[in-house]
C-alpha cells in the first residue's frame, strides 16, 4: 500500500509577523505601524493565530496588551527567525542586483540634499544605480531593505560617517530683505518654519539671548514646502544651511542676518549590516562625502 509523505503544515506567515513585530515592539499600535497595517488588523491575525493554537499569547488591558507567559517564551526565537529571513532576502536582492545601491534618507534630505546631487552622483558612478527611498526615521537595522542611510544625528555612533555639521539662520527672498537688518526686526514679518523642527528656538536662544522672542507664521511638516513659501516671499524661514545654499548660492533667497549658529546635529551616512564590506555601497557613500 502506497503512503503519501506527511504535508508540511501551512504556517500563516503574516500572523506570525504580526504576533513577533508586537512582541518586539510592545504593542499592536506599534507594530501596526511598522508593517503597514491597522491595529485592528494586528489584533485579528494574532486572534487567528491563538485560535488555531489554542493558547493565548497576549492578554488584553484597557490600556494595551502584555505577553503570556507563552508568548513571552516564544518572542526570542521569533525575532530570530524573522531576522534570519530578513537577512536572507537582503542577500537574494544584494546578488540579483549587484550594480543598485537604495539609500534610506528623511524626506527633507531626500529631497533638498540628494535630490540636486543626484545626476552628478549618477554620472561619477555609472554603471551603479542608486534609489532613493524617504521614511521620516532611520529603519530597524535588522528589518531594512535599504543599503545606506543618510540621516540627522546629534552623536555620532560607531559606523557612523559625517557628512556636513549643520547650521541655521534667517533666509528669505530679496524682496524681503530690505525690511530686515537686526535680529529684532524679525518681530514684524512672518516666520516659517517645519513644525517637526525647534530651529527658530536654536536660533534665537543664541542669537537673542536676553529677549523674549516667539517666531510667529505659518509652519508647514515638509521642510521643502516651507523653503517653496520662503522662495515665494511668504515670509522669512529658518534655514538650514545644507539644505537652502544652492539657493543662497544663485540669488534666490538672501541672508538679511548673517548669524548661523551651530544646530548641534550633522549628517551622517552609516551602512546597514548587509552593505558592511560591500565595496559597490563604500563607492556610494565615498561620492556622497565628496559631493557635500
Amino acid at each position: 500500500m502506497h503512503l503519501d509523505s506527511p504535508t508540511r503544515h501551512t504556517l500563516q506567515l503574516n500572523a506570525l509577523r504580526a504576533f513577533e513585530a508586537s512582541a518586539r515592539l510592545g504593542g499592536f499600535a506599534r507594530a501596526a505601524n511598522e508593517l503597514k497595517v491597522t491595529p485592528g488588523a494586528i489584533a485579528a491575525q494574532i486572534k487567528a493565530l491563538e485560535n488555531e493554537y489554542g493558547a493565548a499569547l497576549f492578554e488584553r488591558h484597557a490600556k494595551g496588551v502584555r505577553l503570556t507567559a507563552l508568548g513571552e517564551s516564544m518572542k526570542e526565537p521569533f525575532i530570530q527567525a524573522f531576522d534570519a529571513v530578513e537577512e536572507a532576502a537582503r542577500t537574494l536582492r544584494r546578488l540579483s542586483a549587484p550594480q543598485r545601491v537604495h539609500i534610506v534618507t528623511s524626506p527633507a534630505l531626500a529631497q533638498l540634499w540628494i535630490g540636486p546631487r543626484l545626476p552628478r552622483l549618477t554620472e561619477i558612478l555609472a554603471p551603479i544605480e542608486i534609489s532613493v527611498t524617504a521614511v521620516d526615521e532611520p529603519p530597524n537595522l535588522k528589518r531594512s531593505p535599504f543599503d545606506l542611510c543618510l540621516f540627522y544625528t546629534e552623536r555620532l555612533e560607531r559606523g557612523q560617517r559625517m557628512i556636513a555639521v549643520e547650521e541655521v539662520l534667517p533666509v528669505c527672498a530679496p524682496a524681503l530683505a530690505a525690511q530686515i537688518t537686526h535680529p529684532g526686526d524679525l518681530a514684524n514679518v512672518r516666520c516659517i518654519a517645519d513644525v517637526g523642527w525647534n530651529d527658530w528656538e536654536v536660533w534665537t536662544r543664541s542669537v537673542m539671548p536676553n529677549q523674549k522672542f516667539v517666531a510667529r507664521g505659518p509652519g508647514f511638516s515638509l521642510y521643502s514646502i516651507a523653503v517653496q513659501q520662503a522662495l515665494l516671499a511668504a515670509g522669512v524661514l529658518i534655514g538650514r544651511r545644507s539644505l537652502v545654499q544652492r539657493y543662497l548660492d544663485n540669488g534666490e533667497l538672501v541672508a538679511p542676518i548673517d548669524q548661523a549658529v551651530s544646530l548641534g546635529m550633522a549628517i551622517a551616512t552609516w551602512r546597514l549590516p548587509g552593505a558592511k564590506g560591500n565595496r559597490v555601497v563604500a563607492a556610494v557613500e565615498e561620492a556622497l562625502t565628496q559631493l557635500a
